[in-house]
Formats: C-alpha cells, structure tokens, sequence
C-alpha cells in the first residue's frame, strides 16, 4: 500500500519534500525527550518512509508533461470553437 505518491505535483519542490521528512525526525525528537517512546518510533517510521518515498522513488517529471492539455481542456476547447462558429 502506497501512501505517498512520490508523482503528486506537492512534492516537486525540494523544499516541501525536504520540510516534510524534518517534521517528521524533528517531532521523533520531541517524543524521545519528552518520554515516550512509542510515538517517537512511529514518527522516526514516518520519517523513514517519507524519505525512502520522497527522495529514493522521487523520479522528476519533464515541465511538457505538465503542460501537456487534458482531454477535458481539449474538449472545452472544441466546445468554445463551435460556439464561436455558430455565431
């Protein structure tokens, strides 16, 4: 089961994908010293996922395959043509 989706647009930036595995040692960190060791494992679990997932399976996408139309804005497109051609 994927809970990350290394593709979503969110995670392009270096810097949401640098911030998000932070948060997640960071509050790993908070647990530890304040004693309790459950969650700090889970949120060091959660850290190691998001940074197998967000820099391991990271695969960039080109810019043309975000620009790229959709078929719904190909058919708006058409629809805004025919109208303009029946008028």
């Amino acid at each position: 089961m994927q809970l990350i989706d290394p593709n979503h647009p969110a995670y392009r930036p270096l810097w949401a994908r640098i911030l998000i595995v932070a948060v997640c040692f960071g509050w790993a960190l908070v647990e530890m010293i304040t004693g309790d060791p459950f969650w700090a494992v889970l949120s060091g679990g959660a850290g190691v996922y998001a940074t197998y997932m967000l820099f391991w399976n990271y695969k960039p996408q080109s810019p043309e395959a975000d620009t790229a139309p959709s078929s719904d804005d190909a058919e708006e497109a058409e629809d805004t043509e025919a109208k303009k051609d029946a008028d």
